[in-house]
């Protein structure tokens, strides 16, 4: 079946919106559902005595199925949170009491991971754990060798993420789900940027735990997924960090968003049904941006074999990130990093991790698009960023 996606671009004396690895557009479709619960619902779904309850109830456990198959888990290992950033925090600061009990206290990561994912394990590193974070490639993926390598007998966890968010490399999680198959650690994947778009590696069943968000797949903002997948018949032991209410089988409490919930699992939906047609057209816009920088003699900080297909990240000699970000500003909203750092700008710690010299991580940029991105006149762009050599 062939789909017609909506831009959302409304105004033609916009730049056009290239920072989707922030955050994306909504779906048409999400934000109906979301307006119409909003509009015409009023259940909590935790209220089981009334019609409304159980109407929003039954929309919840709709939604949990449609979020958990992206990944083909079970409906129940679906835990809704506010987002892949809480989800990672419950995964990680949530097993810390069982690893104590357990005497297992080291924990495999990489350098390359979001801050979701660094701060917390920093925070662990204070209560007494031992973290080893693994270095990436120039291609700025990791090993599954290296990941091997790192393990102990005490590894209670191991984090890698799916996608990286500021140059969209893939990471090898199926080699990684391999090397772990004869080790217990738990496995975790940060797949806030993957999620929905490069589908088999998640369905992995040696992924114990995986962090989704609903507004990085054209859903709403403020909600997610943590999945937990079973092991055997075990769910991953995690103590969780908020009490009160009982909700999302005790692990995530607080009255459920109806309405962000229901969004989410429209995006979801939508995800798998549009899958090919989304790759096909972010994949189209790509080779016009290529094409049209050819002349600017980019480099580009990834292995283009294995980086997600709405992701660019490049520098060019000699020219600043925020020169670019300003002479383009009119034409293109970009970024130069990660949007959880942009505040105050550092350098990235992505680009380091990665060996890249500093006058290529300072003139960094990131493009990022999706199949809801209108046509963009990227031989405007390249002309602007020539002007500035």
């Amino acid at each position: 079946m062939k789909h017609t996606f909506v831009s959302t671009h409304k105004h033609a004396a916009s730049p056009v919106y290239l920072d989707c690895n922030a955050t994306a557009p909504i779906e048409p479709d999400v934000r109906a559902a979301v307006t119409r619960w909003l509009a015409e619902e009023q259940g909590n779904a935790g209220s089981r005595t009334h019609e409304y309850g159980l109407r929003a109830k039954k929309a919840v456990q709709a939604a949990r199925e449609k979020v958990a198959s992206v990944v083909d888990a079970a409906r129940d290992e679906a835990i809704f949170t506010s987002g892949a950033t809480e989800s990672n925090n419950i995964a990680i600061l949530g097993l810390a009491p069982h690893a104590e009990d357990s005497d297992r206290m080291h924990i495999v990561s990489t350098a390359i991971e979001h801050k979701a994912v660094l701060e917390p394990l920093e925070a662990l590193e204070k209560r007494g754990f031992s973290v080893t974070l693994v270095r990436p490639s120039a291609s700025g993926a990791v090993s599954a060798e290296s990941i091997r390598e790192a393990l102990r007998p005490d590894t209670v966890l191991v984090s890698v993420m799916q996608a990286n968010n500021e140059t969209g490399t893939l990471q090898p999680i199926g080699e990684i789900a391999g090397v772990l198959e004869d080790h217990d650690a738990y496995f975790h994947v940060d797949a806030a940027q993957g999620y929905g778009k490069d589908l088999e590696p998640l369905r992995n069943k040696r992924i114990d735990l995986i962090s989704v968000s609903g507004h990085k797949i054209y859903g709403p903002v403020g909600v997610g997924a943590l999945i937990t997948r079973r092991r055997g018949f075990k769910r991953p032991p995690l103590t969780p960090l908020l009490f009160g209410g009982g909700q999302e089988r005790g692990l995530r409490p607080g009255t459920l968003p109806v309405p962000l919930i229901v969004g989410f699992g429209v995006a979801a939906e939508t995800a798998l049904r549009d899958n090919v047609a989304r790759l096909e057209r972010c994949r189209a816009i790509r080779k016009e941006a290529l094409a049209a920088f050819e002349s600017l003699d980019i480099l580009i900080h990834a292995d283009p074999d294995r980086t997600l297909s709405h992701v660019l990240n490049f520098s060019v000699t000699g020219v600043d990130s925020e020169a670019i970000m300003v002479a383009i500003k009119d034409v293109a909203a970009v970024s130069n990093g990660s949007a959880c750092t942009s505040q105050s700008y550092t350098p990235s710690h992505v680009l380091d991790a990665m060996g890249l010299p500093s006058e290529a991580i300072s003139g960094a940029i990131r493009v990022s698009w999706s199949h809801l991105t209108p046509e963009v006149d990227w031989q405007l762009v390249a002309s602007r960023i020539a002007s500035l050599k």
